[in-house]
């Protein structure tokens, strides 16, 4: 089956600013706290999302740390690779939950 057999419909174009007040709502969802552009879990930060250009910048900590966590950065530049971030965050919380309570 050839790709153009769709009937040339393209993804509708990834919108940062739309995306990033997505993202907010759904971690917001999760039960973090928004401060400073972080967003935060008891007090340890959890993930930081900021506009770059056509993508959006996603942090999420390796592991929560009031003092200093250590980071991995992930530029998102589709509405499907966001989705992937969420959900790949919410196992991460889970996992957190179950080792930190």
């Amino acid at each position: 089956m050839a790709d153009d057999d769709f009937g040339g419909f393209a993804a509708p174009a990834f919108k940062p600013d739309e995306a990033l007040q997505r993202a907010r709502r759904e971690l917001r969802e999760m039960g973090l706290t928004e401060r400073a552009g972080q967003f935060e879990r008891a007090g340890a930060a959890i993930a930081r999302l900021a506009v770059d250009g056509a993508a959006l910048k996603a942090s999420v900590v390796k592991r929560p740390s009031r003092n200093s966590p250590e980071w991995t950065h992930k530029t998102l530049s589709s509405s499907a690779m966001l989705r992937d971030w969420t959900a790949e965050l919410k196992k991460k919380l889970a996992g957190w939950s179950d080792r930190d309570d």
